[in-house]
């Protein structure tokens, strides 16, 4: 058995652990580099497909790269500006890595590339290639040609790649500087959990092999599979919280085995096959289930997936198999004496849930849905570049553009027409485009078949899919696709929120056939499902209350759009299920082992929660406290990831864990172990041992 291997073999087994350790940080440490940078597009769809006709027809597209320039003294008609003005056209048009590139001072001087007051214009480009050949090839050689301040303008650069780019540069300062924070305030709350450093130290080390573990399991699997640079986030926050907490399970369970008596290497034994099955059946449910993002057609989403399973599998090892081995070296060095569970305040707060399950149960619930109940009222939109800090040089730029232009050119919405379509038909077309409301001009390009429909900042600003819908609504009397950069991102959102139920229904079904499987229990298994959704639910009610309504946005320092970009709820979706599940399977697998042992379905709630609740409580403080910390970040998404995430845990550790799950257990009392099975062709009860 694994347990007596690690007992017998605990000394090689560390030594293989430290070195696993050492050789994953030298695998892992290109990972990051090596990860693909990924736009927010849905393949298939009719934008994607409006580009690359764009593309391939017309040599064109829409523009993600952009110059604002601006007049040091007089207007941008000076001959002066003119000439600078025409010299960077000219000299982006040129570049090797750009398709197309136009401005005020070309293509018959359209307004809306001029500001208001006349100070200020812009140079649009359109650079073909993906998210890596844009970002990391082309742009940081460029910008330094491009940014200039002298007597006559200056120039600053922005547009769609160039925003994301600096947000992929300030997140992974964000994350670098939030984890230097993170790893020594983890290790200082551990201690004061354990008042043994000893344990401190082996149970941070097991989050941090889950980090460096999934690094490099990563870095195994790129040459199969495309890897977004967020799988790493995922690695960074889920490791940390996943090798933490299975390390305090295993930590706690050895202590208890050693106050019960027995010597440093049966308690170890009995840690494994129990702490550890533990362990192991939370690892796979998490890793079962957040495979289901394989479902989306993104591989921005997949990546999710891919980088959950990674996590599990280098935490499992760690907790599950060096960690013990650890334990024996160290033997009672990590212990120290606390008063039994049946004297803790966890164990009189069950208690008296148990005898008030109605009142209590139903107090908290009141209060969870009330904490979730913004999220009805969510709006999934697209995101800009005020999720950067608004220190950020592009986003300095675009507070500039919106204050002083009357449409962002960049955001034209294009319309192909299929090759050959007769000008009779595009006129009429284009001007029923033109009387949709906001519209300023469409601009009819190449052949005829190409055009671009400029709105609005306003317009744009107030409903951007919207507009794009309005397009699409438009008759057309022959063929086309409508794409621009509002409808790429329209097709994402769309694309995402349309497999939203699927994946959560996927997620709960995997998740209750695996709780079965460890309960053998129908209704805790259920139960178990629903309190997931209800604790996920406070998280996704402050993402909408906060970011998305604008509540201490003052406090947090960040600008609010009126919505919520989709893929941040469900990176936060990956970690929160995954630690909320280890909570709930620490539980129920505690007042199991209780019911099992007395037959008593109710006397087992209050001793089940009094010996899990405290791993719960000190788990949820280190982890609530480590999330936090992300709130600092300049980044809108690692403020939403920050604070959304401590709120999760806080809310799941006391009104969910500590109130809500005994309510139920209770209410449902000796039928959350029923179990069906099939005897004969026909169903009978299969119920618990009595007590011996």
């Amino acid at each position: 058995m694994l347990s007596r291997l690690i007992v017998r073999r605990a000394r090689w087994i560390v030594a293989a652990g430290l070195a696993a350790l050492v050789l994953a940080g030298v695998v892992g440490a290109g990972t990051i580099n090596a990860l693909s940078l990924n736009r927010f597009e849905a393949p298939g769809s009719e934008s994607l497909a409006a580009r690359a006709a764009m593309a391939e027809r017309f040599g064109t597209g829409s523009p993600n790269l952009a110059l604002l320039v601006t007049a040091k003294g007089g207007n941008v008609d000076d001959p002066a500006v003119a000439a600078t003005g025409a010299e960077l056209t000219g000299l982006l048009a040129a570049e090797p890595g750009v398709g197309d590139a136009w401005s005020y001072w070309s293509r018959d001087r359209p307004s809306t590339l001029r500001s208001e007051d006349g100070t200020k214009a812009l140079v649009l480009a359109w650079a073909p290639g993906d998210a890596d050949q844009v970002r990391r090839d082309l742009l940081p050689g460029l910008l330094p040609r491009l940014e200039r301040d002298d007597a006559v303008v200056k120039v600053e650069v922005g547009g769609g790649d160039e925003v994301f780019r600096q947000v992929m540069e300030q997140a992974r300062q964000d994350f670098v500087r939030a984890e230097l924070i993170v790893v020594p305030l983890v290790l200082l709350l551990l201690f004061a959990v354990y008042r043994r450093w000893s344990a401190a130290l082996v149970t941070l080390g097991a989050g941090l092999f889950a980090v460096l573990g999934s690094l490099a399991l990563m870095r195994a699997l790129l040459p199969f599979v495309e890897l977004s640079t967020f799988a790493s986030n995922i690695a960074l926050v889920m490791g940390i919280g996943l090798g933490v907490d299975y390390g305090l399970f295993v930590v706690f369970r050895f202590r208890e085995e050693l106050r019960a008596g027995h010597d440093v290497q049966e308690a170890v034994a009995r840690t494994v096959r129990g702490a550890g099955r533990t362990v192991l059946f939370s690892g796979a449910t998490v890793a079962a289930s957040l495979s289901v993002l394989l479902v989306f057609p993104f591989p921005f989403l997949a990546s999710f997936a891919y980088a959950s399973v990674a996590v599990v599998l280098a935490a499992l090892l760690a907790a599950g198999v060096i960690l013990p081995a650890a334990l024996v070296l160290l033997g009672r060095r990590v212990d120290r004496l606390t008063p039994p569970p049946e004297q803790g305040f966890w164990y009189r707060t069950a208690q008296r849930v148990v005898r008030r399950p109605l009142l209590l149960g139903g107090a908290a619930l009141a209060l969870v849905l009330a904490l979730g109940a913004p999220f009805l009222g969510v709006n999934f939109g697209l995101p800009d570049d005020r999720v950067l800090p608004s220190s950020a040089p592009a986003r300095q730029m675009y507070d500039q553009i919106r204050a002083d232009f009357t449409a962002e050119e960049a955001d034209a919405v294009a319309v192909v027409a299929a090759p050959g379509t007769p000008s009779s038909e595009i006129q009429p077309y284009a001007a029923r485009l033109a009387a949709l409301d906001g519209v300023l001009r469409v601009d009819t390009q190449e052949d005829g078949t190409l055009l671009r429909v400029v709105f609005a900042s306003e317009r744009l600003a107030a409903d951007a899919t919207g507009a794009v819908a309005e397009v699409r609504a438009v008759p057309a009397p022959f063929p086309r696709d409508v794409g621009g950069y509002p409808a790429e991102l329209t097709d994402y959102r769309d694309g995402v929120t349309e497999r939203l139920p699927l994946v959560g229904g996927l997620i709960v079904l995997i998740s209750f056939v695996i709780l079965f499987a460890m309960t053998r229990g129908v209704i805790a298994a259920l139960k178990a499902s629903v309190l997931n959704l209800l604790s996920l639910s406070v998280m996704f009610g402050a993402l909408v209350f906060v970011f998305q309504d604008g509540n201490l946005s003052g406090l947090l320092g960040f600008t609010p759009t009126g919505s919520i970009e989709p893929s941040v709820p469900i990176l936060m979706f990956c970690i929160a299920y995954g630690l909320s599940m280890d909570y709930e399977v620490l539980m129920l697998s505690r007042v199991k082992e209780e019911y099992d042992r007395t037959g008593d379905a109710v006397g087992a709630i209050p001793l089940g929660i009094a010996r899990s609740a405290p791993l719960v409580t000190a788990a949820a403080l280190i982890l609530a406290a480590s999330f936090a910390v992300y709130t600092t970040g300049g980044v809108v998404f690692l403020k939403q990831l920050g604070l959304g995430m401590a709120l999760a845990v806080a809310v799941d550790a006391t009104l969910i864990r500590g109130v809500l799950a005994p309510a139920l257990l209770r209410l449902a009392g000796p039928a959350n172990w029923w179990s069906p099975r099939i005897v004969g062709g026909r169903p009978r009860l299969v119920r618990p041992r009595a007590p011996q």
